[in-house]
């Protein structure tokens, strides 16, 4: 596993308590991943042998518990940068990540939205693999927001579906049902298949590619 430099710059530029709890919040993340049993299913060979081209890397909100730890193990020779949202939370979140080698891109669907596509667009003309919770940051659960269709759309990066699943978990009472994995418990990992979006689409057929990458990150079987 490639060893990841903290990105200093960023949390630099965070408040002193967001620098806190994302260090406690990293620390806790690569203490409960070490005891985890990772499985990788990746028919493409994306970890092994990836694109010559960025990638958006795309997951539900409710399991970004684990992403940092997935991309320190599977996607460290990427670079890479987070979608956070403006708010403290998202402050927290960028602190978390940059602790594992990530940059951090503020904004999200609900708040600073045009800046944040256009600062996402920015980062993968720079050479960026960048990282969007396409149902975040409130819902509904498991439905995937139009922003990434149109990011891949404008800039012809490729979208790598990620989608995770834990042999057993908690999970909150929140609107995505959060889930953290038990400890020793295995965690499934299914990368791809990198799927590219063309240009120009009408409003039909972008809600057909909308709906297609939808139900690549959908498990087939029912998801609660």
């Amino acid at each position: 596993m490639p060893e990841v430099p903290e990105k200093e710059g960023v949390i630099r530029k965070l408040s002193p308590r967001s620098r806190r709890i994302g260090w406690a919040g990293a620390l806790l993340i690569r203490l409960l991943s070490s005891t985890l049993r990772w499985r990788l299913h990746d028919p493409e060979g994306v970890s092994v042998h990836p694109p010559d081209r960025p990638m958006i890397w795309t997951f539900w909100h409710n399991r970004i518990f684990v992403v940092p730890s997935l991309y320190h193990r599977y996607l460290a020779a990427r670079k890479g940068a987070v979608l956070t949202s403006a708010s403290k939370d998202g402050e927290i979140i960028a602190a978390v990540v940059a602790r594992f080698g990530c940059d951090a891109v503020r904004g999200s669907s609900s708040r600073r939205g045009v800046s944040a596509l256009l600062g996402l667009i920015d980062w993968i003309r720079d050479g960026y693999d960048v990282a969007i919770v396409p149902d975040g940051p409130r819902g509904p659960r498991y439905q995937l927001g139009p922003g990434l269709v149109k990011l891949a759309e404008v800039t012809g990066a490729l979208v790598l579906p990620i989608r995770v699943e834990y042999g057993s978990y908690w999970h909150f009472k929140s609107w995505d049902r959060f889930r953290v994995p038990k400890p020793f418990t295995t965690v499934d990992v299914f990368l791809g298949p990198p799927t590219e979006i063309s240009s120009g689409l009408d409003e039909s057929n972008f809600e057909g590619e909308r709906l297609r990458l939808q139900n690549l990150m959908n498990p087939s079987h029912e998801i609660d």
